[in-house]
């Protein structure tokens, strides 16, 4: 008998509206409202902080205090210059790809509401032998239908307006879900419905639950470095997405082999803490999830590194979902994999011990 899904309607509806709303790095409120109204039901009570990082709590009165966290943020573009022909040149707004930006449509945020706009490129009959360019930062450029600098401005576009894509979601083959800001969007959606599992589910937990979806992660893991002093965890599971290395043009010997549809990633680094790690490994294997490893030099370049080095230092560990095509419009992750996330840090959960340090000195 095939196993019974863990997403039921409601939440791939919340899915599919969280995913379509724009939420750059900066300007991820009108996400964190989405995200909130959703977890409402399945919390006692919510933190929020200065620059928009959303935690819902679950035992806020527990002194022992245990963290779940994805990211809220997405890549982006700024304006930069604005030419007197009305053309506009970008600056990044976290690890937007510069190759992949022509021929794109864009969303201008302003005042006065989305301006559309275009990434222009050259016609492939005036680009000709050796000479022909490469998409860099400095020959892309936005076209939103003005001959003048004073027309754009009066669009309500001015150096500083952030620019995302419209890219919205979709399902791929049955069970592949494809859009823009998969990274890290769907680890918000994860840890939320952790959050409606142990709520249907009647599980009371010995400890505090802080369900954190932080902002500002894709320009240095500054949201999370600001809500980790806040909450002072115990304990902090992190979850993140990783390469999908079986695509073209990756190299496995550097990069490490793991692909969509094969499970969640768990991380081998130093900020990992290692019997923290041991039980989430014991819970996959205890109950049957599929897992892939992970090993990364030095940083795991996610959040678990905010959070495994701050308050003097917690126990910290990564699950990354498997995707392809990172910082693309075209971002693809398993469903299956989604569900196996949810379920590993669900069980993991349960798995967890008040007042647990993960010591490797205890006898």
């Amino acid at each position: 008998m095939a196993k019974k899904s863990i997403l039921n309607k409601k939440s791939l509806n919340f899915l599919e509206k969280y995913l379509n709303n724009a939420a750059p790095t900066g300007y991820e409120w009108e996400g964190q409202k989405i995200w909130m109204d959703y977890l409402e039901p399945y919390v006692d009570e919510f933190i929020t902080d200065t620059y928009g990082t959303a935690v819902g709590v679950i035992n806020p009165k527990a002194k022992y205090k245990v963290v779940i966290e994805g990211h809220a943020d997405e890549i982006s573009w700024y304006v930069n210059y604005i030419t007197d022909d009305g053309l506009i040149y970008v600056i990044r707004n976290g690890g937007s790809d510069h190759q992949i930006a022509t021929s794109k449509r864009v969303n201008i945020h302003t005042k006065k509401g989305i301006v559309k706009g275009v990434f222009g490129w050259p016609a492939i009959h005036t680009r000709k032998g050796a000479k022909e360019q490469a998409p860099t930062l400095e020959n892309i450029c936005i076209d939103v239908g003005c001959t003048t600098k004073d027309e754009v401005l009066k669009l309500g576009v001015h150096v500083g307006c952030v620019i995302t894509y419209p890219d919205e979601f979709f399902v791929l083959n049955k069970n592949k879900f494809v859009c823009r800001a998969l990274d890290n969007r769907m680890g918000g959606f994860m840890i939320a419905e952790v959050a409606r599992l142990l709520k249907e589910n009647k599980k009371k937990l010995p400890f505090g639950l802080y369900i954190t979806n932080s902002v500002q992660e894709e320009i240095g893991l500054r949201g999370a470095e600001m809500i980790t002093h806040t909450i002072k965890p115990n304990v902090a599971i992190v979850t993140d997405v990783c390469h999908d290395t079986t695509t073209p043009m990756i190299e496995k010997k550097t990069q490490g082999e793991t692909k969509i549809g094969a499970g969640p990633v768990i991380s081998y680094a130093p900020a990992i803490q290692n019997r923290l790690r041991e039980l989430l490994i014991d819970t996959a294997e205890d109950k049957k999830i599929p897992f892939q490893r992970m090993a990364s030099s030095r940083a795991t370049g996610t959040d678990t590194d905010a959070f495994a080095y701050s308050n003097g230092g917690v126990a910290s560990a990564l699950i990354s979902l498997p995707l392809r095509y990172m910082h693309t419009t075209v971002e693809m992750v398993h469903r299956e994999d989604v569900e196996h996330v949810i379920e590993l840090i669900y069980e993991s959960l349960l798995n967890i011990k008040s007042g647990e340090t993960f010591s490797y000195f205890e006898k």
